[in-house]
């Protein structure tokens, strides 16, 4: 007989429970950059944390922003790139807080990033 093993794993109380996210059942949601769409994965308001899955058109540019504080990108489709370099489908790139840039997508992308504070515009 096989039977799934049993598992002791402990009962979190309500506010350390783990939450679960159908991605699939989130609508994208179109931002104020032209051909640029976002779903938001998690937000806390208190620290400005943030994770966005974001699609973007062929040609789409993300205007030149600064991050405040740490930044990281997953590339999922396509590919981002910027005067120091590229991040192609599935590779990773991770900015320290305080750079800035302008990211370009020339042939569209999906990407997840992973924002300790929101990017801010200049």
């Amino acid at each position: 007989m096989n039977e799934m093993p049993m598992f002791n794993d402990p009962v979190n109380p309500p506010h350390l429970m783990s939450h679960y996210v159908d991605i699939e059942s989130i609508p994208w949601e179109a931002t104020n950059l032209p051909g640029s769409e976002r779903k938001v994965l998690f937000h806390d308001p208190r620290t400005g944390m943030m994770t966005c899955l974001f699609r973007m058109a062929p040609g789409g540019v993300i205007p030149l922003h600064e991050h405040p504080e740490l930044e990281q990108t997953y590339v999922l489709e396509g590919r981002l790139v910027d005067g120091e370099g590229e991040v192609t489908a599935g590779n990773f790139v991770w900015r320290p807080g305080g750079s800035r840039h302008i990211a370009r997508c020339p042939d569209g992308a999906v990407f997840i990033a992973f924002f300790m504070k929101f990017s801010q515009r200049l």
